[in-house]
């Protein structure tokens, strides 16, 4: 057996449970591939998005949805060793990417203060223009369930908000694109297991600016992302289902008790309908 093949028999033995029935579970909960799709699948070179384009080839050999995918590398100005690491890994897990050159890390090296969200957004208005041009009408991101708790304490606790990295979104700016997210279940710390168990090796931060960095979240403010892991780490030696409980909080919110909301762009407040409401 060739080794990219026992690291997808690893998928659907070792790490059932924990990464491959709760990437099908997403992805059947919140309707992410319909039939007659074609999915940019966006790999940026580190162990989360290398993981998701695995399981996209599982689910096209074993799943019932007919799809297709384009395993799509964007390059926006990686040095020589990250580039490089991407291509060997592309390799040894038989990922046929397709590779694709832009000017980011150049244009946002410019940027005053920090470029992470500049560089984000840019990242991702290429990646659905890409997409689009391959006749893509989704892209798949390898965001995951640290993912998006840490999203949800960001929001309360720097923007004065709640709010959740959804599991899909559309595109404002590309008409018929959506963005997907089918890790939206899968732990981060299954996800580094299974790279353990097989061995691999991954690029952590691909960020021209941060190349010496342990920890980042390439893009999306990886000093206060690291700040929200040590803060769930935290709470989570007093309470071990933190974790669950913020990520369910966002399913459960009772809009009985709460004082404002934002929805389609405007703003309400419990005022709007406290005294046409009957007095019990």
């Amino acid at each position: 057996m060739e080794r990219f093949q026992a690291i997808e028999r690893s998928l659907i033995t070792t790490y059932r449970t924990h990464i491959w029935k709760k990437f099908v579970e997403a992805v059947n909960e919140y309707e992410l591939i319909k039939d007659g799709d074609k999915i940019a699948v966006c790999i940026s070179g580190g162990k989360d998005s290398f993981l998701m384009a695995k399981c996209f080839q599982e689910l096209l050999r074993h799943g019932k949805k007919n799809f297709e995918a384009v395993y799509l590398v964007m390059d926006p100005g990686y040095n020589e060793i990250n580039r490089q690491a991407i291509e060997e890994n592309s390799a040894l897990l038989n990922l046929p990417i397709t590779v694709f050159e832009s000017d980011i890390f150049s244009v946002v090296a410019t940027a005053e203060g920090t470029p992470c969200y500049l560089c984000a957004r840019m990242r991702r208005g290429f990646l659905y223009a890409k997409a689009k041009e391959l006749g893509c009408n989704k892209i798949a991101l390898g965001h995951h369930f640290d993912d998006v708790i840490e999203t949800i304490l960001m929001g309360i606790l720097y923007n004065g908000q709640i709010q959740s990295m959804m599991p899909k979104l559309r595109s404002d700016n590309f008409e018929g694109m959506e963005l997907i997210r089918p890790l939206y279940h899968i732990k981060e710390r299954d996800i580094i297991n299974w790279k353990n168990y097989n061995d691999l090796s991954f690029i952590q931060c691909a960020c021209r600016f941060t190349e010496n960095c342990t920890v980042c979240d390439n893009g999306g403010g990886g000093s206060k992302r690291q700040e929200m892991k040590y803060l769930i780490r935290s709470l989570k030696k007093t309470n071990p289902n933190a974790d669950i409980s913020l990520f369910k909080s966002v399913y459960n919110v009772n809009l009985d008790t709460v004082i404002g909301y934002k929805k389609d762009g405007e703003r309400h407040h419990f005022l709007d309908e406290y005294d046409k409401t009957d007095i019990k």
